[in-house]
């Protein structure tokens, strides 16, 4: 299995991705929030996220990743993993 990707992307490459400048459910991408809180997840399909605001600590086998408001996050197939989100977290996100 491969491991969650975090990365910071330039204004060119969000539009190239069709990313909404803001959380909005669109054709391509669909809005999750959460509150503060801790959680088990495990993803059945490739998920691509981009955080809006937030703060969240992904507990992997790994080791743990951070994830703030500006990353775009790829989470790979069959990962099963624990969330700790830290600050509201607002999002959009795909599967693949």
């Amino acid at each position: 299995m491969s491991v969650i990707k975090v990365e910071k992307l330039s204004e060119d490459r969000k539009n190239e991705m069709n990313i909404p400048n803001r959380p909005e459910n669109t054709s391509e991408w669909s809005v999750w929030e959460c509150e503060p809180s801790e959680f088990d997840w495990h993803y059945d399909s490739k998920e691509i996220a981009y955080l809006y605001e937030g703060k969240v600590i992904v507990k992997t086998s790994e080791g743990d990743v951070e994830i703030q408001a500006g990353d775009l996050v790829v989470f790979p197939e069959g990962l099963s993993c624990r969330w700790k989100v830290i600050e509201k977290l607002r999002k959009v996100y795909k599967f693949e």
